[in-house]
């Protein structure tokens, strides 16, 4: 037994140097930060060994339960065990945010509970090629594809259908102008690529399966959440206790909600959140073409955008956006109704298809010549055909809202917890995965440092990171909603105007496809 704890006190020491060294890049006093911890840290357990070894008894270290690590669940009281993270919410946001932190060395030793009633978390269906397509997709930009790289997850998406697109072209009902993007025009093979929400969750699922990290699913609902001070364990802190539907408990250093826009953690946690509803409801479906689909286009519409989402295999996703009034019609009109009034708003109703060349030449953006991009000239060019519905039509309603704080004591918020946009853009979900890429690396910072992850003055540093990217994508997102939604003569000049602009400015194209792409960039001139 002596010879044993010698060992684990070896091993102990050990990493400390190890750990010391890892942060040799860091600053000067974070480094003295972490050397006066790892001393004391050291000298505290070098004096419980002595005391264990004059002693003769068989011991453990403190805050240890058999072979759990510094880092790992620990019954605390009552037998309710304790976590690093609790993330509450098992979407895929909230999974992403599992993975980063499996995938760091730093954070791969953390204890995880993930909170969440959907069985699709325990379950171990496989989908299959040959299953029907959901209509809720998302549209990945490149920075979300290298998160899903980085974590292990993207292999498991380039087995099922998916469909990168390297070009989109935008353009609205009056037919005065339109916008053609091109993934060459910022030296990139795509623009981005579409991806059904089970894939990429099922994916992000087997990630964490396959994966060291200590983690424990909890297929139940979050009750109720109260800050538990206990003087018994005063290296733990004041931690979070959560109180789970099936009558259990668990205690966390830090909660995650990652539980979408009704947040019952955001509820609990007293943060407010600011926005509202918009006069309109989203209907979504999948349709099949004659040929395979390689572009994103969106067309601007009285009402609203719709969108044609290429998803791979012929298939192609909608989201049209209308009033909840047209939206109900949509949905209960027949098949064949439905394909109509979706080619129809593709293509020439509600207005003229766009010309080429702005009033017939483009001779007004001829001193732009010599700054052209790749694309300036393309053509502009009509959506295939749709021939088919390829799955149910679901309607969302569609809401604006933004939490006045992402952080407060324990408690943290990313995603749609968070924030809700407008879907006219494809970008929410991607909002939400920067964020769990952004507190992922956070937390290790703190571990790297020994510092509690909990502690409101670290989490901040992810609200600073994330809140003003957030908002200057909200702010454009909803700008572009408003200013859509009144068809009056020198607004829609206007808008032709900057259509134009988009598409033959170089400056401007590049920052807006990069923008859109992830880099978090002002879409102006750089």
């Amino acid at each position: 037994m002596k010879l044993l704890i010698l060992e684990n006190l070896r091993v102990c020491v050990s990493l400390s140097v190890v750990v010391v060294s890892k942060l040799s890049c860091l600053t000067p006093d974070i480094q003295k930060g972490i050397t006066t911890r790892r001393v004391a840290f050291n000298i505290h357990v070098l004096k419980f060994a002595r005391r264990t070894l004059c002693s003769g008894a068989g011991a453990k270290l403190p805050g240890l339960d058999g072979n759990q690590s510094l880092t790992g669940k620990h019954e605390f009281p009552n037998n309710a065990p304790v976590y690093d993270v609790a993330i509450v919410g098992g979407g895929m946001v909230g999974m992403a945010l599992a993975c980063s932190l499996a995938s760091m060395p730093l954070t791969k030793q953390l204890n995880i509970a993930i909170i969440d009633s959907n069985p699709a978390l325990l379950s171990g269906d496989c989908i299959k090629k040959e299953d029907p397509p959901d209509p809720r997709v998302s549209t990945i930009t490149p920075a979300t594809t290298a998160l899903f790289k980085g974590v292990g997850a993207w292999q498991y998406v380039e087995e099922h259908r998916h469909a990168y697109f390297d070009k989109m072209q935008v353009w609205d009902y009056t037919g005065l102008g339109f916008t053609r993007y091109n993934a060459r025009d910022i030296n990139k093979e795509v623009l981005g690529c579409v991806v059904e929400n089970k894939v990429l969750h099922r994916s992000l699922l087997s990630c964490i399966q396959n994966s060291a990290l200590q983690k424990t699913i909890h297929p139940v609902r979050l009750s109720s959440m109260i800050l538990h001070p206990n003087s018994s364990s005063h290296h733990h802190g004041d931690l979070a206790k959560l109180e789970l539907s099936d009558g259990s408990s668990l205690y966390a250093k830090l909660v995650v909600g990652a539980d979408g826009s009704k947040s019952r953690v955001r509820e609990l946690a007293g943060i407010d959140a600011t926005g509202w509803k918009y006069p309109q409801s989203a209907v979504i479906c999948t349709v099949e073409h004659m040929e395979q689909n390689q572009c994103a286009w969106q067309r601007f519409l009285p009402n609203g955008p719709i969108a044609l989402l290429p998803i791979g295999d012929k298939f192609s996703n909608i989201v049209w956006t209308m009033n909840p009034e047209e939206s109900t019609d949509r949905k209960s009109m027949t098949e064949v109704d439905f394909v109509k009034e979706v080619n129809r708003a593709l293509d020439s109703g509600y207005g003229p298809r766009p010309q080429s060349r702005l009033f017939g030449g483009g001779d007004a953006f001829s001193w732009l010549t010599a700054n052209m991009t790749s694309s300036a000239y393309d053509c502009f060019e009509v959506p295939p055909k749709v021939v088919k519905l390829a799955s149910e039509r679901m309607v969302f309603p569609l809401s604006l809202m933004h939490a006045n704080r992402y952080a407060s004591k324990r408690v943290v918020l990313i995603g749609d917890a968070a924030h809700t946009v407008h879907p006219l853009a494809g970008q929410g979900v991607n909002m939400g995965f920067g964020d769990a890429l952004s507190l992922s690396k956070v937390i290790a910072e703190s571990v790297a440092i020994g510092s509690d992850i909990g502690e409101v003055s670290l989490l901040r540093r992810y609200e600073s990171e994330r809140k003003p990217a957030n908002l200057a994508m909200m702010a454009i997102l909803d700008g572009f909603q408003k200013a859509y939604s009144v068809d009056f003569g020198p607004l829609n000049v206007l808008r032709a105007a900057a259509f134009h602009g988009a598409q033959y400015i170089s400056p401007l194209k590049r920052n807006i496809i990069n923008y859109a792409s992830g880099e978090q960039r002002f879409p102006l001139f750089s």
